[in-house]
């Protein structure tokens, strides 16, 4: 396993915090509230291996105030990976984080130790801890075990002080990109590039380019990909799906708007929208 673990970097409660876990994964620090998305930090998940080691470690993180889940898949919902999210921040506030899910997967974490559960369905809008999180459509499945297709998958639009981030969750290139835009208008999306070959697999994943299409509908300020370089679910060479993204941005000319984070890496944005 290549790759190490960073001290998190906190950031002002005036500034809009991504950090880049791994995968999925991330610490999004938004107007001074502290969430994971889709924390995965186990070595293994049944079949799968981590190839690289997460960019920050369950031990370093911040109290987290809330915990979204994209979906029921074990690369995103690790029962174990939550548990440790759970205990740490009871060690350091005596409290345990909120959690957001889609709608019919609340069973899978109501005996995990959060404090509450949330469940959502595709466009639903909840108030938590002065952020507006809403779920937001997606092209994918959620099923953890292949029978149990009523649970529901999404991304989520976490707004709150000014700014505003959008996590895709996995998915396919859908119409609704554009939408998701016109109606929530995030300044940074994170979306998924890896996991597209063979073709079939761009059933329930983006391929590179779709990623950037997705990204030009949206209007978003800033992209930061993710869903790749972690685990081996597609066939692609792992290096290759970063490379054509890059290829990509520069044939339409939009580099400065791609912002590639290594594991553990944090982006800030300001309020004047200036990124360091």
């Amino acid at each position: 396993m290549t790759g190490i673990s960073r001290p998190v970097e906190l950031v002002d409660p005036n500034e809009l915090g991504i950090t880049f876990i791994g995968h999925s994964s991330f610490l999004l620090q938004v107007h001074g509230r502290k969430l994971l998305v889709d924390p995965v930090f186990s070595k293994r998940l049944v079949v799968l291996r981590r190839q690289r080691r997460p960019g920050v470690t369950v031990e370093a993180l911040p109290a987290i105030d809330v915990v979204l889940l994209t979906h029921a898949h074990m690369d995103h919902l690790d029962m174990a990976s939550l548990r440790r999210v759970i205990r740490a921040t009871r060690k350091l506030t005596g409290q345990t984080p909120e959690v957001v899910v889609p709608r019919g997967v609340e069973d899978l974490v109501e005996r995990l130790g959060f404090s509450r559960i949330h469940g959502l369905a595709w466009w639903e809008q909840i108030e938590i801890q002065s952020l507006t999180i809403t779920m937001t459509p997606c092209k994918h499945w959620g099923a953890r075990m292949f029978r149990d297709t009523h649970r529901g998958y999404g991304g989520y639009v976490v707004q709150g002080g000014g700014q505003s981030v959008y996590h895709s969750g996995d998915t396919a290139y859908f119409d609704g990109f554009r939408e998701i835009g016109a109606k929530l208008n995030p300044e940074v999306a994170l979306l998924p590039i890896g996991a597209y070959f063979p073709d079939t697999y761009r059933s329930v994943h983006t391929s590179p380019e779709e990623a950037v299409r997705a990204f030009v509908e949206l209007g978003a300020n800033q992209m930061v990909p993710m869903h790749y370089g972690t685990f081996r679910l597609g066939r692609e060479p792992m290096e290759e799906p970063v490379q054509r993204l890059e290829a990509e941005a520069q044939r339409l000319g939009i580099n400065q708007k791609i912002k590639i984070l290594g594991e553990g890496e944090t982006m800030h944005l300001h309020a004047a929208a200036s990124i360091r």
